[in-house]
């Protein structure tokens, strides 16, 4: 089976739009006088079971209190959040009805935009998201979850130097951790990974909430891991675990970096134990290569099985899984369906992640002419990413290009040796056969 990946493709600022703590301190961040109501913590500043807790306090408001606009909004977001921690696409149509409820109460209420904006991400459609953050910002220049949106969705959408003067203006109006961490991705994308490690501890400085705390440190965890530094991002992935226990993307860095370090066991002890409470699609995958290199060909299977049921489940409702299509295609080698795939989300946004998807999905399908286009300008911007210099290497190989595909090679590995069990593994065979060639 050929190699795959999920970790960084959408994942990497959609997450951003869905699950760093955004908006402000109270439910109610209206200029006009809201409804009396019961104070409840923006859920969008929880995690885990506070998170759960928030969510059934809200909707035992709105019980008592049908009319409470900047509730119907504050549930939304609940929803859309809760989508993300457990994997759950269930929530989506929820958190659509709570938002057009709570624009019916109070129409244009910019809270309740910004909610459908960070709906519209998590269902990866950054055009609408896009269009609903400038329909925020609107109504008001100053929501912060907006601000970080408009980040997110011009980064998805590959419109790079847009992102750039966003993350500026942003941080002029809102400074603050969402707006840092934006600013830090983009850094990165540009190749600046010293100035976005800065930022990110910066914002890990001002983080006050666990929940903020957790995503931050894990975001310099992935930057640290991405680098090759391991022990480093796995000091930052506990002290994410210690803020919020059982935060899922500190997991599945955690088991990515012991995984990347040789401990394989503790990696899959790691997955299993996510999986089981979360079967996140990044992570279900991840399992899948551990699995399978080592040799459990059976149970490697049985996750990647699991990975598109997962897909299959959040495209039914409502989300683009295009992208995460054409991954899992290439890598079980049916090359024509990860070309449909990759195609249909090449046409919807142009990004280093869907270029690189667009390479390796040709490269499967046999077409590694056309593939080493798309995979230049995957690597075009700077972004230290191992895994698109490894499938830029490989299509090279391909192609008879040895000077240039050992270049690519070594430097995914220099970069980051452990960057994915299986992909690490075959540039080194790749590099083997060239240097024996």
């Amino acid at each position: 089976m050929a190699p795959s990946k999920l970790g960084k493709s959408v994942g990497a600022v959609v997450v951003l739009a869905c699950a760093l703590t955004v908006g402000s301190l109270t439910i109610d961040s209206s200029p006009t006088p809201a409804p009396a109501r019961i104070a409840v913590a923006d859920p969008a500043r929880l995690g885990g079971d506070d998170l759960d807790r928030s969510v059934t306090a809200l909707k035992a408001q709105l019980a008592m209190q049908p009319k409470d606009f900047a509730a119907w909004a504050a549930l939304g977001t609940g929803y859309v959040e809760q989508a993300r921690v457990k994997g759950d696409p269930t929530r989506y149509p929820l958190a659509q009805r709570a938002l057009a409820r709570s624009l019916e109460l109070r129409p244009g209420y910019d809270a309740a935009l910004a909610g459908r904006a960070a709906l519209a991400a998590a269902r990866h459609d950054f055009t609408g998201a896009l269009r609903l953050v400038r329909e925020t910002l609107a109504a008001n220049p100053y929501n912060e979850r907006a601000l970080a949106l408009h980040i997110d969705a011009l980064v998805e959408l590959g419109r790079y130097p847009a992102a750039w003067q966003a993350a500026q203006e942003a941080d002029s109006r809102k400074p603050g951790v969402p707006v840092f961490t934006r600013y830090a991705y983009v850094l990165e994308l540009r190749g600046e990974t010293g100035r976005a490690r800065e930022v990110l501890t910066r914002a890990l400085a001002s983080a006050t909430s666990p929940a903020d705390r957790a995503y931050v440190a894990t975001e310099l965890g992935q930057l640290a891991r991405h680098q090759g530094d391991y022990r480093t991002a796995l000091r930052h992935y506990a002290t994410a675990l210690t803020a919020a226990p059982g935060h899922p993307p500190a997991l599945e860095g955690r088991a990515r970096a012991k995984a990347a370090l040789g401990r394989l066991d503790a990696a899959i002890r790691d997955l299993r134990e996510l999986v089981r409470k979360a079967p996140l699609t990044g992570a279900v995958e991840l399992l899948g290569e551990l699995y399978e290199v080592t040799g459990r060909e059976e149970a490697a299977r049985e996750q990647y099985a699991l990975a598109e049921e997962q897909v299959a489940q959040e495209r039914v409702r409502g989300v683009n899984m295009d992208l995460e299509t054409a991954h899992m295609a290439a890598a079980r080698g049916d090359g024509k369906a990860a070309v449909t795939a990759a195609l249909a989300e090449w046409q919807r946004r142009r990004t280093v992640h869907t270029a690189d998807a667009l390479a390796w999905a040709l490269h499967a399908d046999g077409r590694p002419d056309e593939a080493l286009a798309h995979a230049r300008r995957a690597t075009a911007t700077g972004l230290p990413d191992a895994e698109l210099r490894y499938h830029r290497g490989v299509i090279e190989a391909a192609l008879g290009k040895d000077a240039e595909a050992r270049r690519s090679l070594t430097a995914a590995l220099d970069l980051d040796p452990g960057f994915s069990p299986l992909g690490a593994r075959h540039a080194r065979t790749v590099l083997d056969r060239l240097d024996g060639a």
